[in-house]
């Protein structure tokens, strides 16, 4: 009974492929193409890539009707690995970079000692260090 129920299912699958228009049929094609590809491997179980996850990924994003053709892996992991790259994405980008270089406890209290003793302002103060071969920006000296 089982066998039967597969069997018509899968001739309405392929009945429902004589409608679809050029660019789907190439696109499921591409996508079953790329599951025998991952069925080749002798592997009792197939080993995805990240280069095969990418292309559920990027598929996923741009075929409406994805799930249809994936029998690999289930629909739930594809949409995973999406966001695992989104979030590896955002993490890249978003590593602070290496900022102000940190000042050497003697240029600071040489800076406090000029500014107390002399009570000189910031640009006076960077223009005395400047002429000592110290070069420190005004933000830093303020």
């Amino acid at each position: 009974m089982w066998a039967v129920a597969s069997l018509a299912i899968s001739i309405l699958h392929s009945a429902l492929a004589l409608f679809r228009g050029r660019q789907e049929q190439a696109i499921v094609e591409l996508a079953l193409r790329q599951q025998l590809a991952v069925y080749a491997q002798r592997h009792r179980r197939p080993r995805l890539s990240p280069l095969d996850r990418a292309f559920w990924v990027a598929l996923s994003r741009f075929w409406p009707r994805w799930r249809s053709a994936l029998l690999v892996v289930q629909p739930d992991t594809v949409i995973r690995w999406h966001r695992e790259g989104f979030r590896r994405y955002w993490r890249s980008i978003s590593v602070p970079g290496p900022g102000r270089p940190p000042l050497s406890e003697d240029t600071r209290t040489l800076i406090v000692r000029m500014a107390t003793e002399n009570r000189w302002r910031a640009r006076k103060i960077q223009a005395e260090l400047s002429k000592l071969g110290i070069h420190v920006s005004l933000a830093t000296i303020s």
